[in-house]
């Protein structure tokens, strides 16, 4: 008799515990999907906002991706350690729509992230009628840089590193760390260049070059986005393009933003283009 009340009460604890992290998990993960979701055809911003809000914040913090991942929740501070282009998109095209947003802020603080993630971004800024500003913490640079550019007008603190225009896919190579520990790399794949990039395996001349034309071709492209947004001499750009950042007041004196300010700057500017006192919504 013992034995079977210790069961149930065993069972009992542990069905609680289950149910718990059940529910923490349901919480948080539906959660994050009510967010994605929060616009949809029957909805406006006013049904997630205060019914006066008439400028949406939205905040692009830590690596850009497209989707989110698992790991990109932090339990200790409950954020998330990256931005993606799914959501960032909807919230987007969702304050297009409402007619009670009349502006957009971006807050940017990113040293970068995906190539196509930030051009969606960009991309979406671009379509938008009404105005978009970023507002440039401690950090825009490489693919957070490029969605900026897509903005109206960018403001940065004098101490901002902003820039970073060049791309990157180095990586690790563990093939000579291998040989030393007498661990060898069985290649079983069809496809001349399928292993390629490998961590385990050196980089033939060959893959190397491979890497180096899609590289080229994104510097390229980035570049040729950021004359554009910015209304900039392509040269200019290219003598600018090594991959550094620079502060705040040489960005501006180079053309990559406009202003030195912050988010109180954006506000301002705001209320003295569309004569209208900001009251933001914050996502």
């Amino acid at each position: 008799m013992k034995g079977i009340i210790k069961l149930i009460l065993r069972t009992i604890f542990f069905g609680t515990i289950a149910l718990t992290i059940g529910m923490f998990w349901f919480d948080r993960y539906f959660s994050f999907s009510d967010d994605a979701n929060m616009f949809t055809d029957e909805e406006n911003i006013e049904d997630v906002c205060p019914i006066d809000s008439n400028v949406a914040l939205i905040s692009i913090h830590g690596d850009i991706v497209t989707y989110f991942t698992e790991p990109s929740y932090s339990e200790e501070t409950g954020n998330l350690d990256e931005a993606s282009s799914e959501e960032i998109v909807k919230y987007i095209d969702g304050i297009e729509k409402d007619d009670n947003i009349k502006a957009l802020i971006l807050e940017i603080d990113s040293y970068g992230g995906y190539p196509v993630a930030a051009e969606e971004i960009t991309n979406a800024l671009k379509k938008m009628t009404k105005p978009a500003i970023a507002v440039i913490r401690e950090s825009a640079a490489s693919a957070a840089y490029f969605i900026a550019t897509g903005a109206d007008k960018i403001y940065a603190s004098e101490m901002s590193d902003v820039g970073g225009i060049g791309v990157t896919r180095s990586y690790l190579d563990y093939s000579e760390k291998n040989k030393n520990e007498g661990i060898i790399y069985q290649q079983l794949s069809l496809g001349k260049f399928k292993d390629s990039g490998d961590p385990d395996k050196e980089l033939s001349k060959e893959e190397k070059e491979l890497f180096l034309r899609d590289v080229k071709i994104m510097y390229d492209i980035f570049v040729k986005r950021v004359a554009e947004n910015r209304k900039l001499d392509i040269e200019k750009v290219k003598k600018l393009a090594d991959g550094s950042t620079m502060l705040g007041q040489a960005a501006k004196e180079n053309g990559l933003i406009d202003e030195i300010g912050d988010i109180d700057s954006a506000e301002k500017w705001i209320e003295s283009e569309l004569k209208i006192e900001p009251k933001i919504c914050t996502y």
